[in-house]
Order: C-alpha cells, then structure tokens, then sequence
C-alpha cells in the first residue's frame, strides 16, 4: 500500500515512543529505521512489529570506559545499539576531524544497530572514510556447516563523493534475519539456497530458517572467511560476546572508524579522484541487457531522493498494518 513519507514518519515515531524512549533516543531510532525504509532496505520498520525493540528497563547510563585522543571504548549499559552507536558515530567524527583518524567499538547493547550503512554515510557526509563492522546472536553457519555459529555481521564503508557518498552495506549472510521477518510477516518463501533448516536440509521457509541456520553471502568460504573476521573485530576486540561464547544475546559488539582523507594527501584532491573513479567505473561498456551500472549505495539513494521527492512510499499490506497497530498500541 502507498503512504505518505509523513504518515509512515509518523507512525515510527509513535511506535519507537510506545516502546518507551525518550524523545533523544526517539529521533535517533527513527533516523536510523526511516534511513533504511526509504531505500528498501529491510533493516527498517520491520524492526517494529512482532516483539519489536522494547527499551529494556535496567539501561543505564552509556559509560566511555577507555578513551585516548583516537579511541573510545563505550560500555552501551543495556541500551538500544542505535542510541549507542550514534554516540560513538559522533565521538569518531570529533577525534577524526582532530586527529585525523577515529576510533571506537561499543559493547554491551543487545539489539540490532539496524542499517550501519547509515553510520559509514554520515561519516562519509562529514569528509571521512568510514568504516562500521557489527556482530548479533548465532544466526550464520560457517561454510561446510549447518550449526549457527555467527552474527548476521553486517559491515559498511562510506567514502565521501558528490552528489552522494559511495556507501558499500552488506550483510555477510545470504538473507539478513529481518529479511526472514519480513518474508514471514507477508506469508513469503526465501530463496531455496540462503538457509538451512534445524537439520540441515536447504529450506525455503523463513520460520524453518530461524529454527536452523543462514549461509555466508557467497555461499562460500570466502564468505564465511569475511563473517568469522567481523566476529572477531565486532567482539574480543570491543569487548562483546561472540560465537555464543559469554552473554552472546545481550553483549553484542560494534567497531566503528574513520580516515581523514587529508593525513595522508588532499581532501578535496580525493573526493575529485572518487569522483573521476565513479564516472570511469559508470562509463565501461555494458553487457547487454544492463541498462545502467551503479556503485554502491547509488540505487538506494536515487530511490530515496524519488520517494522525498514525490512524497509517497510503497509499504506490504501486512507490514504496514502491524506498524499501525504498535503505533496505536493495541501491540505491547
């Protein structure tokens, strides 16, 4: 069904307040959320029917435990990994823009930091290059395997560029698991070659996928190779679970940083080059068929300019009625 921007605005904010968050972590939430609706992203609003994203009720305060001039070690003390990753997202900026470069991984949050690669453009839009690594609950099997031993691990890169900055988010999972949500929530089947099921037969069936376990990307080593490196930078190194070693459901672990393109040359001679890159890489013969080569992150912004700009966005029947349904409070 189409809505207007507004109303589905509207209607995420209401549901995120529902949750209990305060009006700061409200528009935090919603940016975040509203980033990944607009360009068809299933990290959006999906994130706010079922059980949703209760605020849980013994968050504290978010504790920078270990700090120099480029780092920051930031103990998320229970709260929704948006709202922390967002303060430690501000935290690279300042250092990187000092110093030159940024970093900072935050642990203890339990819950999906939803599109990173809102984080890495937002880094990029300030002139960096960023770079975002995130890790979850068991979801992922290593390649040969059919155990879920990995997050979904997702990992973004922003690279400054005009209009729009290059934005690489990808999961290192075949489907992402509110890829699963959403198939389930619209009655849908998955592909046949993305998940196993709890014994490891191949499965189109997104609730026998959630009781089994999600192939690398690739379905491949290669894959499985990338997903068990993003465990290791978005957990020992930040101090998260990881492997379903600890407390894997409510210690999850990110690794956010950034590169000022001028510690190492000229900003503004960079972001020219990216921009000779893109018209090079965009101009190469296309095979037939391909009417338009994209980078990353093209696509997802060019849809998101479209839906700002006519003011209307396309939401499933049974996403949006659930959505309405949180927002109204008839769901706890």
């Amino acid at each position: 069904m189409k809505i207007t921007i507004r109303e589905l605005e509207d209607l995420t904010a209401r549901a995120v307040k529902k949750f209990g968050y305060s009006d700061e972590e409200k528009r935090a939430i919603c940016e975040v959320l509203l980033y990944a609706q607009l360009r068809g992203n299933n990290q959006g609003v999906a994130k706010l029917i079922g059980k949703g994203i209760p605020r849980d009720p013994h968050a504290g305060e978010i504790i920078i435990e270990k700090e120099t001039p480029i780092s920051a070690r930031i103990n998320g003390n229970r709260n929704h990994a948006m709202v922390v990753v967002k303060k430690a997202l501000e935290i690279v900026i300042e250092k990187a823009k000092k110093n030159g470069f940024g970093i900072a991984g935050t642990f203890n949050t339990n819950t999906s930091s939803g599109a990173i690669g809102y984080f890495a453009s937002e880094l990029a839009r300030q002139g960096l290059i960023g770079f975002v690594f995130g890790r979850s609950p068991e979801r992922v099997a290593m390649h040969g395997s059919y155990e879920p031993v990995f997050g979904t691990n997702p990992l973004a890169v922003g690279i400054p560029a005009v209009p729009d900055p290059i934005t690489l988010d990808m999961s290192t999972a075949a489907i992402s698991f509110y890829g699963l949500v959403e198939a389930s929530t619209a009655g849908q089947e998955i592909p046949d070659d993305v998940a196993y099921d709890a014994v490891g037969k191949p499965t189109t069936n997104p609730k026998e996928a959630m009781q089994g376990a999600i192939r690398s990307f690739d379905r491949s080593h290669k894959g499985s190779g990338l997903a068990l490196i993003n465990e290791i930078l978005g957990g020992p190194l930040v101090g998260a679970a990881f492997c379903g070693l600890g407390d894997s459901k409510g210690n999850w672990g990110h690794l956010i940083y950034a590169i000022d393109p001028d510690i190492l040359g000229d900003r503004e001679e960079f972001i020219r080059h990216v921009g000779e890159i893109i018209t090079r890489v965009k101009g190469t013969r296309k095979l037939p068929g391909v009417r338009e080569i994209f980078v990353p992150g093209e696509r997802g912004a060019h849809r998101a300019r479209q839906h700002r700009e006519s003011g209307m966005i396309e939401v499933e029947d049974n996403l949006l009625a659930e959505l309405r349904a949180v927002a109204e409070g008839v769901q706890a």
